[in-house]
């Protein structure tokens, strides 16, 4: 059952309101590997500009859709109520009718669709396909008869969709080709964004668990979740190094290796502290997915 913080109609929403359901913190999981997938196709001497920046907002509107979808049917699921130690989130506080986070999802996925027509007609049937699964993944993460959220998959679509798919289709994009260092190179960004969810999920446990949200913390315990984060760090700070060792890159792209000390911060957090307390650690962790893209993405380039 669904428990509103406030009671009666929510008030006309305003700007700041809307920015706040939007989650501005956690569009880096956007930003991240369309940079990366974009400097790896540079290096590559196969970079375009255009479909670069179209793949960037095609991939932020699918983050703000998958944001307002997750937010509105939290609310409805019962995961999101007056017991929540995480972020206001506008539906269950009544700072915006349910209904109109729900329109303003699919109008985020549509405006997304949009995007996509114009990467289907330089890449091709591939991005289309990519494209639809992305969306209806995105709607599915937490809508729809079988939410991914609910059944423990948040993690593996986090990893595939924000990671593989977006990487490997921004690069596709871009050169017309999908090669190997593209989906190698995915493997940091996903990661990174499955720790985050990690993250979100230890915080919540309690709650989620009492919801019915079978998160993978709530299927498997704490302690397997700290487990899950600590691999995730170690996946992505061990990708440049396998660049290096392949031949995909000269040694400049262990400059990823100097976003380390980002990590330092949450990582402890994670492993001492719970519920609120994660809070902080949630920015970090997005924070230090971007500084690490941002490193290694400069690293691919000077080091092609």
């Amino acid at each position: 059952m669904s428990t509103a913080i406030t009671g009666g109609a929510p008030a006309r929403p305003t700007v700041s309101t809307w920015l706040m359901a939007f989650r501005p913190k956690t569009l880096s999981a956007a930003v991240a590997p369309v940079l990366v997938g974009t400097a790896l196709a540079y290096a590559h001497g196969r970079g375009r500009v255009l479909p670069a920046l179209a793949a960037l907002v095609g991939a932020l509107l699918i983050q703000v859709g998958t944001n307002l979808t997750n937010d509105y049917y939290d609310f409805k699921k019962g995961a999101d109520t007056a017991e929540r130690v995480g972020p206001t989130r506008v539906t269950q506080s009544g700072l915006i009718a349910p209904d109109a986070v729900l329109r303003a999802a699919v109008l985020a996925f549509a405006l997304a669709m949009a995007v996509g027509v114009y990467l289907v007609a330089i890449a091709g049937w591939p991005i289309l396909v990519a494209g639809v699964l992305s969306v209806l993944c995105g709607y599915a993460y937490t809508g729809g008869p079988y939410p991914l959220g609910y059944h423990g998959l948040g993690d593996l679509f986090v990893f595939v969709f924000f990671g593989l798919v977006a990487v490997g289709g921004t690069y596709f994009v871009e050169s017309g080709v999908l090669a190997a260092p593209a989906l190698a190179a995915a493997v940091p960004v996903g990661a990174l964004g499955a720790a985050i969810l990690t993250v979100n999920n230890l915080r919540d446990v309690s709650t989620d668990a009492k919801a019915g949200k079978r998160t993978l913390v709530v299927r498997l315990g704490v302690p397997a979740g700290r487990a899950e984060y600590v691999t995730m760090l170690a996946l992505s700070f061990a990708t440049p190094l396998a660049f290096w060792a392949a031949g995909w890159a000269r040694w400049p792209v262990l400059a990823a290796w100097l976003a380390i000390p980002a990590a330092i911060g949450p990582l402890r957090r994670v492993m001492r502290e719970g519920g609120a307390a994660l809070n902080p650690a949630l920015g970090e962790t997005a924070r230090l997915q971007l500084i690490f893209s941002v490193l290694f993405s400069a690293g691919l380039l000077l080091g092609r």
